[in-house]
């Protein structure tokens, strides 16, 4: 029945050190829970059924802002997307991030919503959350990438086997700002540059993260190399409010002398990861950020793409938007 969640142990510790050991013993049946807007959807849904839910909302320092010594931030996992959305600091050095936070669904849901939870959420493809059993689910078929299959949102790159992909506006941002995600667990702490933490299917088909049972994110450590660059993003989705991106890019560029002296470009939802533009920006830095350079970088981002039979629109619109976030 929908809408009604099956039974699970809720813990909710007072520290971190007892929510990994709680997540280590329950294992594959252990469920971190930060803001739970994407956790209770999959309980009612009842197409995730944990045996154990530990609640993260209890757990000191995971929360907060703070200015780090080489001119970035440290953000703590559970730091609300509206907290990052409104943050002075972020908005200042790291606007990409700002914009991401605040196109992200509601209000509503950005005041309860994390950050960590945002950037670690799973697919959104509609067969796989409505409990099929595709490939990543554990079958044997792609239910959307089939003649009759609705794909739409789907990929442009990177399919193996599944082609859903990252749902999420921030994850798009900390990959731009060439973020390091700190992730504690069983076995002590490790730090994972985001261009790694985000796993594909042809890797891991069963999750979109390289997170482990019983590790949690903790903090997303944003170096000064970014800080206060001319930054854009974009989100193109079929309602401004609520709804997930059809396709969206961030974009962090440093200009001096009239020519792109650096720039780091990261497109969304073309790909289950979020897709590091590293061919145009090969292409664009150097040059000034006009017409042209915009349409030499339009032409080498959608390099490679494999439209499925619905997205094909996906091409044109991330070309789009690589022109726009070029031109400043």
């Amino acid at each position: 029945m929908k809408d009604m969640m099956p039974n699970f142990n809720l813990v909710q510790p007072a520290d971190l050190a007892s929510a990994i050991s709680t997540l280590a013993d329950a294992g594959e049946n252990g469920w971190a829970m930060a803001g739970g807007q994407d956790s209770l959807d999959w309980f009612k849904d009842r197409v995730k059924r944990p045996t154990t839910v530990v609640d993260l909302s209890g757990v000191p320092g995971l929360s907060g802002v703070t200015e780090t010594a080489d001119g970035g931030v440290e953000i703590g996992a559970m730091t609300t997307l509206t907290e990052v959305e409104n943050n002075p600091i972020i908005k200042e050095k790291f606007g990409v991030l700002a914009m991401a936070a605040g196109r992200v669904a509601s209000p509503q849901i950005r005041n309860q919503g994390t950050l960590g939870g945002n950037i670690s959420q799973d697919a959104r493809c509609w067969y796989y959350r409505s409990g099929l059993d595709c490939y990543r689910a554990g079958g044997n078929t792609c239910y959307a990438d089939t003649p009759e299959g609705m794909n739409r949102e789907h990929c442009l790159f990177g399919a193996s086997r599944c082609v859903a992909v990252t749902p999420s506006d921030t994850a798009v941002a900390v990959t731009t700002l060439e973020a390091e995600m700190v992730i504690a667990g069983p076995g002590g702490e490790r730090v994972v540059p985001a261009s790694e933490y985000f796993i594909g299917p042809a890797i891991d088909i069963t999750r979109m993260t390289v997170l482990e049972p019983g590790e949690v994110l903790t903090t997303i450590r944003i170096p000064g190399k970014w800080a206060g660059a001319q930054f854009s993003f974009e989100k193109v989705a079929d309602r401004n409010t609520w709804d997930f991106a059809l396709v969206n890019m961030a974009c962090a560029m440093k200009i001096s002398g009239g020519v792109i002296e650096d720039i780091s470009l990261t497109c969304g939802a073309v790909e289950c990861v979020p897709k590091r533009l590293t061919v145009v920006e090969d292409i664009v830095r150097g040059s000034a950020p006009n017409e042209e350079t915009a349409n030499l970088g339009a032409g080498a981002a959608s390099r490679g793409a494999s439209p499925l039979n619905y997205n094909h629109f996906k091409i044109p619109l991330m070309e789009n938007l690589v022109r726009k976030a070029i031109r400043g």
